[in-house]
């Protein structure tokens, strides 16, 4: 038996030691429309299918995970994601619930032996996802791919009908919007950009761009994030001639706030905060753009195309001879390309699968005044999630059209803190999510489970007194 296969012999043992499986105490909705779901998970990335095994552990298994990439390329480590490494240590166990054999480190030294646990740094990003699709395969989660949800309609009754694009819409009567970092929003294009330039010339760096066919070229990016530096690195490697990064600070970020939080408990313990902790909390966290990793920005800056601009946010940009011409306060630049690393706003009004819902939807400035001068519009603009990441509603009448929706993505940041789509934050995160989609499902079904409980009849004692003599 090789390694692998002797792992997922002993994850199968841990799991039955564990009590993983049994009949699910939920009970079955019908509907004249069709099958209920009791759970929809809306991705089928880390952590759709971490979120799919929490529910699995507690026995509720009439779910589906939905997701619109072609099955193995789930979520961004196959797309948009170009560094080399995970940006996070080695040491976390996001996703493995504390089943020791379904940790990353048991897949990899099942393949690569004990000893080379040791000379591993940080994670392949390509070594990430092949963990992920074997999580999936081993635990044999449910998932449906190639199926994009176009929008989520509140039928009444605690029931969501999820309408897809080009198939039979999905009944549910719970649904996890683990969509990642741009689920909750979407990806930020300066105006300055968008009104000046055709689509043929420039692109975020959340998108599909076909670097090598710039092979030769020039190109500029804005932004002073890690991502901007794996996209100069990325660039260079596959032929680009010149790839300039544009900061508008004086001098690198340096700080990555989220090491801290990592080690003084921020992660687990941060909805514990006051509203007005978390606001102070998290405008102070916006402040910093994620810095990259010293290996990323050395092997950005070892390529002699590779040019670093800082101080020079971009004030404008226009169109010259099939070109971008770029102004900064120190200059102009002409680029064949231009990238943008410029981020994410989280706005539930800006996702067009909750456009019959995110008029209900409660925001931060719905729920919290900061002391004046200290607003901040990113902030303000999240949902304002309950304990368990479900939606909750602005007016007090809007609570049957969001209740059984939960946003376990990107938005959840200033509600919950690092969680959703932070893999830093998974480990607290999930079930502090599983157990606000199970209270929800117990609690919907309360009055017939406290009703099955009082008549509950069933013998368990046999035996008897005085004492039965055997006939003679």
């Amino acid at each position: 038996m090789n390694g692998l296969a002797a792992l997922e012999t002993d994850l199968a043992r841990q799991l039955s030691l564990i009590g993983f499986g049994g009949a699910d105490w939920t009970r079955a909705r019908a509907h004249p429309q069709g099958h209920v779901h009791d759970v929809v998970i809306v991705g089928g990335g880390q952590s759709g299918l971490a979120a799919a095994f929490g529910l699995l552990r507690e026995r509720v298994s009439n779910i589906l995970i939905i997701d619109e990439s072609p099955e193995g390329f789930e979520g961004p480590w196959e797309s948009y994601a170009r560094m080399i490494t995970l940006r996070t240590p080695k040491t976390l166990n996001p996703i493995d619930f504390g089943v020791p054999a379904l940790t990353y480190r048991a897949w990899w030294e099942a393949q690569h032996g004990a000893q080379s646990w040791d000379a591993v740094d940080k994670i392949a990003r390509g070594d990430w996802m092949e963990y992920l699709r074997w999580y999936r395969r081993v635990l044999a989660l449910p998932v449906r791919n190639e199926t994009r949800l176009t929008l989520i309609e509140p039928l009444g009754n605690g029931l969501h009908r999820l309408h897809l694009d080009g198939q039979e819409a999905l009944l549910a009567r719970k649904v996890i919007l683990a969509t990642g970092i741009q689920g909750g929003g979407e990806w930020h294009t300066p105006a300055m950009i968008r009104d000046a330039l055709p689509r043929s010339l420039y692109a975020h760096t959340s998108e599909a761009i076909d670097y090598a066919a710039l092979a030769g070229k020039r190109i500029g990016i804005l932004g002073g994030g890690a991502s901007a530096f794996d996209n100069a690195n990325h660039a260079l490697s596959l032929g680009v001639a010149q790839a300039h990064v544009f900061i508008r600070r004086a001098i690198l970020p340096r700080i990555n706030p989220i090491r801290f939080m990592e080690r003084v408990g921020f992660t687990g313990r941060y909805p514990a905060l006051s509203d007005a902790e978390k606001y102070a909390v998290m405008a102070s966290f916006l402040g910093h753009n994620q810095p990259p990793t010293n290996d990323t920005f050395a092997r950005a800056a070892s390529w002699p195309g590779f040019d670093l601009h800082l101080g020079s946010p971009w004030i404008a940009c226009e169109q010259r001879n099939g070109q971008v011409r770029v102004m900064t306060p120190q200059g102009h630049h002409d680029f064949d390309f231009v990238v943008l690393s410029t981020g994410l706003i989280s706005d539930p009004g800006l996702r067009p699968e909750l456009s019959q819902i995110a008029p209900h939807i409660a925001r931060w400035a719905d729920r919290y005044t900061p002391p004046a001068g200290d607003a901040n519009a990113l902030i303000d603009a999240h949902p304002y999630l309950g304990p368990g990441f479900e939606l909750t509603p602005r007016e007090e009448g809007d609570a049957t059209q969001l209740h059984g929706l939960f946003a376990f993505n990107y938005s959840a940041l200033i509600s919950l803190g690092l969680s959703a789509s932070a893999l830093s934050g998974l480990q607290t995160a999930l079930p502090r999510l599983i157990r606000g989609v199970t209270d929800q499902l117990f609690l919907d079904d309360r009055d017939a489970l406290i009703a099955d409980l009082i008549a509950y009849d069933e013998n368990e004692f046999l035996g008897q007194w005085p004492r039965q003599e055997a006939a003679e």
